[in-house]
């Protein structure tokens, strides 16, 4: 899923040539750097950046490499929620 996830967001491998090195179960694979823009919800888009890599059966993952520095995000565990609102600007 992951590679056929580039090729449907219009990237081409071989144009890709900022290598990334994933960690844990992910490390044996090969993996670039990508940036796109992307749109949540509503709000304004943003510069999004992913390590996309040619293994199988990994999902997309959102985190630390900017989500989080983009979007204020909240976590309500009881309640198995969670709430995205963009960053505060200033």
């Amino acid at each position: 899923m992951p590679y056929e996830l580039g090729l449907q967001l219009g990237l081409i491998w071989e144009n890709e040539t900022l290598s990334v090195v994933l960690a844990g179960n992910l490390a044996r694979f090969e993996a670039r750097a990508v940036v796109v823009e992307g749109q949540v919800s509503s709000f304004p888009a943003v510069d999004l950046a992913f390590a996309w890599t040619q293994a199988t059966d990994v999902p997309l993952i959102l985190g630390q490499a900017n989500f989080f520095f983009e979007f204020e995000v909240c976590f309500f565990r009881a309640r198995s929620e969670f709430e995205i609102s963009p960053k505060q600007v200033g």
